[in-house]
């Protein structure tokens, strides 16, 4: 809008000095005015939109700082055993025996520091390493956790594998 009224400004100005020579000029001096009225106009404004943008991006940042957070918590809350115990991995797996399944502390022992292929696997992206022979008997079961989020699937292995 600034800019309009300088622009017309100018326009004025400029049909002025055809009126004479002295008004010619006045009316010159006031259209450079306007136009350096106008490029001043424009990189404040242009200095605005940086710094606003960079303020955009620190606040985004910081959101995004905060979901990560919450993320991390809604893992810790998981509850590993309960999911055990609540979607039927009980009925082949108990804690120190091996019944249909192997047990869990034969899981934990053969996951014993790899959590993330325990992980895989529950998601039916990796092999049984505990015991091959019983995959087939296992991976009916396994559409249970494939349908598990991963802060789920974290909990689940986090439980299996603090049995050991």
């Amino acid at each position: 809008m600034k800019k309009l009224g300088l622009f017309m400004l100018a326009v004025l100005m400029i049909g002025l000095s055809s009126c004479g020579g002295d008004n010619a000029n006045k009316a010159k001096d006031a259209a450079n005015n306007a136009v350096e009225a106008t490029k001043d106009a424009a990189e404040d404004a242009a200095e605005a939109t940086k710094e606003a943008a960079k303020e955009a991006v620190d606040a985004t940042k910081e959101v995004a700082k905060d979901a990560a957070e919450a993320a991390k918590d809604a893992v810790a809350d998981v509850d590993g055993k309960a999911l055990f115990l609540n979607n039927g991995c009980v009925a082949c797996h108990q804690v120190d025996k091996k019944t249909v399944g192997p047990s869990i502390k034969e899981i934990a022992a053969a996951y014993d520091g790899k959590k993330e292929d325990l992980i895989k696997f529950l998601k039916g992206e990796g092999k049984a390493i505990v015991d091959p022979a019983q995959f087939a008997v296992m991976q009916p079961n396994l559409a249970t956790t494939k349908k598990m989020n991963d802060a789920e699937r974290a909990g689940l292995a986090d439980y299996m594998l603090s049995n050991k």
